[in-house]
């Protein structure tokens, strides 16, 4: 069977060069999984004891941070943080003026009083503790879809509640295995988070969208952050007074770097995967989901372009979104690119039929056919409620009706005992609901959002899953206005583009919404009862997957089991560690992708138009080649045991000379895992993670080890920027370089 599936495989990718290890470095492990692997790890040349990289107090684990969104680590004493630059992006822009345009011109504090705060929304979050609570959520559920649901629920905040004894952390419950398994997980906050150094737009970005995805790279997509608290050692808002966060432990840099062939790790927080996901899932992903999501995404970018360039305020406040909105979309785009130049849904389907094939003839799990079945039923429900919410949701997309509908919400929310709000309305959540109502001010133009919320409502329009309260306020109502018209009324005569008057709505009771004349709160309350019920579908929904998904993990895991492949959970945003080596890949007939780049490689791109506009310094540097330190002689340890696969062995490899710019590697990644540090065998730092190649974004539904490659910064071209461009000499002061 695995045979066929590797025949499969071949056939259908058009790659010529598979390698034959069809589980070669995949897996995005939990920590405490890194013993079971041990022998793994040797064989990429990991020498860093597995049980140290097990433990969350020790070296280097204790020193990898969460930003919520991307991965970041510790690199000083000081509470230096490095991370991507298109993750500290929104550190960025919320300090770019008119004045003085960050993004564009970049920035550098050269000494921490000119350290400016990263903005009201930045933490860091430090996982301190992960913890098994499978017994605690599940036992003793009821076997009402809707009621197991809000058990589960309720089993969860208990937890968090119980962890949370001290303000300084936050906790989360998350679900493995597709609530086959829960974890507790303990995170210490730091909320004082400040930017330190980073480069200009056309070097973090250089290439832009138009290389997002592709190789090769030459992107210097890095920044420095620094993580503060109060005189006490204690986590604190903004002051500024508050002092630089001591952690535990801190990366030592190896300013040597690693070579072609050289096994490396990356530790990191994963957004998602489906991997283990049915291929019905995947069709509906491949036919409509993704095509949908592209196209929406599309059509904002080109607004939001269009708008900016002829507003520099515009470009500035929407930078941010702009950058997500157009990763997103081509990651859609690649995806079913990716879908068509692979049969993945055939390969999926063919072990899908195997799968079912075993559970017929393994007498453990023959009954969880009829489980299989009923979760098939659950999916097709689920696939047609999405597409029926889909426009009515995005119809809600304006900034300021998103706003309205969670102050309602917590108006309501309220008036239960805490222990039984939703999530995210719990005192708990308070100081960060906040200050989201406050960052709206730095991403925010009503021109723009108008725009934006008038194309979905035009959508929304345009089809037939037809909402009556939200047609009678603004669609059928009998008025001769035009939409655009109707929505100029709405922004004028809202009060909730006044950040004082929109936190204010935070302490108002449910009557004072529903007598309000504000427009955006009268749509909001006209709004929620359908919201609710919604809502309630989805939980119910939820409840029975609840029962029959775990159920199908049981089957699944001992299936991988029988079959000696590598069970490990999808990805979930919770901390995990992937291992591989350096290596290029053959990305189709007669192109081999050499696993480096060099500083001559961004100055064969420059064309001094965004976005291959290197800028003049950097540019200067090459040309008087002012490596310093960084150039590097060759970037292959030994021919025999890497170029013999792909040249002749009698083949002279020609010398680098120069600094390494991106590398490749084979580790298993995705989104959540920008910024994670990437480690040599002795888990020293050499590299952030910060892209996938645009074959490998499949990645995400089907992992093929022969063209699934990272992309990575390397810390020499950091390094460098910071040595020979920038003169970071204050900083380069605080960092442990170690070499070879």
């Amino acid at each position: 069977m695995r045979n066929a599936l590797i025949s499969a495989l071949v056939l259908s990718s058009g790659v010529a060069f598979i390698s034959l290890e069809t589980h070669a470095d995949e897996g995005q492990w939990q920590p405490y999984q890194m013993p079971s692997i041990a022998d793994k790890l040797s064989e990429r040349g990991i020498s860093i004891p597995a049980t140290q990289l097990a433990d969350l107090t020790q070296y280097p684990m204790n020193a990898v941070v969460g930003l919520g969104y991307c991965t970041a680590s510790f690199v000083s004493p000081q509470g230096l943080v490095v991370t991507n630059h298109h993750c500290a992006y929104r550190a960025i822009q919320y300090n770019s003026k008119k004045e003085h345009n960050y993004i564009a011109d970049g920035f550098l504090a050269t000494s921490k009083i000119d350290e400016p705060s990263a903005g009201p929304n930045e933490r860091l979050y430090i996982t301190e503790a992960v913890t098994n609570v499978s017994e605690q959520v599940t036992q003793d559920l009821s076997q009402d879809p809707l009621v197991r649901y809000e058990e589960i629920q309720s089993n969860r905040k208990s937890l968090i509640k119980s962890c949370e004894s001290d303000d300084n952390y936050r906790c989360s419950v998350k679900s493995f295995h597709s609530g086959l398994e829960y974890y507790l997980i303990k995170q210490l906050i730091i909320r004082d988070v400040r930017l330190v150094y980073a480069p200009p737009k056309s070097v973090g970005a250089f290439g832009g969208d138009i290389d997002n995805y592709e190789y090769p790279r030459h992107a210097g997509d890095f920044t420095f952050l620094r993580a503060y608290v109060g005189k006490d050692g204690q986590p604190a808002a903004y002051a500024k007074d508050n002092v630089p966060f001591k952690p535990k432990s801190y990366l030592k840099i190896n300013a040597d770097g690693v070579k072609a062939g050289d096994g490396v790790f990356v530790a990191g927080y994963p957004g998602s995967t489906s991997r283990y996901r049915l291929t019905s899932e995947l069709k509906f992903a491949s036919d409509w989901l993704y095509p949908t999501l592209a196209s929406r995404y599309q059509l904002r970018i080109d607004t939001i372009e269009a708008m900016g360039d002829s507003s520099s305020e515009i470009e500035i406040k929407y930078a941010g979104t702009l950058a997500s909105m157009a990763n997103r979309m081509k990651k859609y785009n690649g995806l079913l690119d990716g879908f068509k130049a692979t049969d993945i849904a055939g390969i999926k389907q063919s072990r899908e039929d195997d799968f079912k094939q075993w559970l017929a003839t393994d007498k453990t799990y023959q009954s969880y056919q009829a489980q299989l079945d009923r979760l098939e039923r659950l999916l097709s429900k689920k696939r047609i409620e999405s597409q029926t919410r889909y426009y009515f949701e995005n119809a809600q997309s304006s900034t300021l009706l998103a706003a309205a509908n969670k102050l309602y919400r917590l108006s309501k929310e309220k008036t239960k005992p805490d222990a039984e709000r939703e999530e995210g309305y719990q005192e708990r959540d308070m100081k960060m609901f906040k200050a989201r109502l406050k960052r709206i001010d730095a991403s925010f133009d009503t021109s723009v959002d108008k725009a934006l919320w008038l194309q979905d409502l035009q959508a929304y329009k345009a089809q037939d899953n037809r909402v009556a309260a939200l047609d009678a306020m603004l669609i059928d109502n009998q008025e001769s206005a035009s939409l655009s018209e109707k929505l100029d009324g709405l922004y004028s005569l809202t009060s909730l583009t006044n950040q004082d008057k929109r936190l204010a709505w935070m302490d108002a009771e449910a009557d004072a919404f529903e007598t309000s004349a504000d427009p955006f709160i009268r749509l909001a309350v006209a709004l929620f009862d359908t919201n609710m019920a919604q809502e309630k579908d989805k939980k119910t929904l939820a409840g029975e997957l609840s029962q029959a998904r775990p159920d199908y993990m049981k089957a699944i895991i001992a299936y991988y089991q029988a079959n000696d492949w590598p069970v490990y959970p999808d990805a979930n945003g919770t901390l995990r560690i992937s291992y591989g080596m350096v290596d290029g890949y053959q990305a189709k007939d007669a192109l081999y992708k050499q696993p480096f780049t060099h500083l001559e490689g961004i100055a064969a791109k420059h064309t001094g138009v965004a976005p291959f506009n290197a800028p003049q310094k950097v540019l200067d540097a090459i040309k008087e080649q002012r490596y310093g330190s960084h150039k590097v002689a060759s970037v292959i340890n030994d021919p025999s045991t890497w170029l013999c696969r792909l040249f002749s062995c009698l083949d002279k490899p020609e010398a680098f000379n120069s600094v390494p710019v991106n590398f490749l590697s084979s580790v298993d990644t995705t989104g959540g895992n920008s910024g994670s540090p990437v480690f040599n065998g002795k888990g020293e730092l050499v590299g952030l993670n910060f892209d996938s190649t645009y074959e490998a974004i499949t990645k995400d539904w089907f992992f093929n080890p022969s063209i699934t490659r990272a992309i990575h910064v390397d810390f020499r071209y950091i390094l460098w920027m910071m040595d020979e461009v920038d003169h970071a000499d204050n900083l380069i002061a605080e960092l442990d370089l170690v070499r070879n």
